[in-house]
């Protein structure tokens, strides 16, 4: 499966500098989200609050000027620029760069009020972010479709050579060489990105919200007992990271006792699939013989009783997965509303701690999010470990 592609010297320029690029572009997605991600709390904030003239109040002597504000800002801007890590340093340089454009300032600083233009300015800001995160999205999505397909075309002609030269007949060798090939390749390439992607994001976004924890553990705790058991928890570091992880785990280990019984049964039911295709194929050319109709009956009376023992474990398994994602939705705002409230954070904080946790979360629950996936790969791994074992058993 994987010596066909990596090991090979004709495919080595496809597997190892396709490899890289998907990589590359999996960094630049990465550091475009941690630009939206500051995005977010300049926006919010601004929203929170805009300026509207017949509420606005005299200025008086006590008000900063602009100058003042652009000078605070870049200090703001600086001052968060050198405590972001090597993958973070690049999208806020990015992102300072676009805000310097419209704002004549690093970061918009922290006003009294935003007028309508600060907002325009933001949303141009937003676009120059995004328009080049869906280009390189777009084409990675296009460049993995065709180095899944060349490592399929690896592995179907290495299979061919070694099995045309065996007299034995091994069950399913044309589903197994013309379709498990392709779902192999695809799936891997699909979840070993994933995986890598959730681990850029983990470096990116861990220390993001490890420094947005500090103001929430302390806002949390502060009205609890000092003898209460919990109360330590006032002084833990990085507090909205670890339950990020813990949750993470939980659904984890969960998941894994609901769905234990699926890899067996999706092995069962691509058997069943191999057998009835394997009859019909046999009928195109012989249907005097072939396909006959109690023959047909009983193999798809095996199909049938398969797809629905299938269908009731995932629909349970559904249940918990569904259930756990819009649970988790709610967690960072339980976490926040007590600093928000006593105003020790604003709405833009709010935001891009929701933003930080999710991506950190969905990180962490990266096998949970992709366990049907990773269900039907066990399964058709297992029949390719099969295939191999018998047309290379004599060599």
């Amino acid at each position: 499966m994987f010596h066909s592609f990596f090991l090979s010297k004709k495919w080595a320029l496809w597997a190892y500098f396709g490899l890289f690029l998907l990589l590359f572009f999996l960094y630049l997605q990465t550091s475009l989200s941690v630009a939206i991600n500051e995005w977010y709390k300049d926006f919010y904030n601004v929203l929170q609050k805009p300026k509207i003239e017949s509420l606005v109040p005299t200025k008086d002597s006590n008000q900063m000027s602009e100058a003042e504000f652009r000078k605070e800002a870049d200090a703001l801007a600086e001052e968060n620029l050198n405590k972001a890590n090597f993958l973070n340093k690049s999208s806020l340089y990015y992102y300072q760069f676009l805000v310097k454009q419209f704002f004549d300032a690093k970061g918009i600083g922290v006003k009294e009020y935003y007028d309508i233009k600060d907002f325009y300015f933001l949303i141009a800001v937003f676009l120059c972010i995004a328009i080049p995160y869906v280009i390189i999205a777009t084409i990675n999505i296009y460049f993995a479709s065709v180095y899944a397909f060349k490592w399929r075309e690896a592995m179907t002609f290495k299979y061919l050579k070694f099995w045309k030269k065996r007299d034995n007949n091994i069950e399913g060798s044309s589903q197994r060489i013309q379709e498990d090939t392709y779902n192999f390749s695809k799936i891997v390439e699909s979840l070993g990105l994933s995986f890598i992607k959730a681990l850029m994001v983990l470096i990116a976004f861990i220390p993001i919200l490890w420094n947005l924890s500090d103001k929430i553990s302390q806002s949390l705790f502060k009205e609890f007992d000092p003898n209460s058991l919990f109360y330590i928890l006032k002084d833990i570091e990085g507090l909205l990271v670890y339950v990020a992880f813990f949750i993470s785990l939980g659904g984890l280990i969960i998941s894994w006792f609901v769905g234990i019984k699926l890899p067996g049964l999706e092995y069962n039911n691509q058997k069943a699939e191999a057998a009835f295709r394997k009859e019909l194929v046999f009928a195109e050319d012989n249907r005097k013989d072939y396909a006959k109709p109690e023959t047909m009956l009983e193999l798809f009376s095996g199909l049938k009783f398969n797809y629905k023992r299938l269908f009731l474990h995932y629909g349970y398994f559904n249940i918990w997965l569904i259930l756990f994602e819009q649970m988790i939705v709610i967690v960072p705002f339980l976490v926040m509303a007590p600093s928000l409230f006593s105003g020790i954070i604003g709405l833009g904080i709010v935001m891009q701690i929701n933003n930080a946790f999710d991506q950190v979360r969905s990180s962490f629950s990266v096998f949970i999010t992709n366990w049907t996936t990773i269900t039907q790969l066990r399964s058709i791994y297992k029949r390719l470990k099969e295939f191999e074992k018998n047309i290379y058993e004599k060599d």
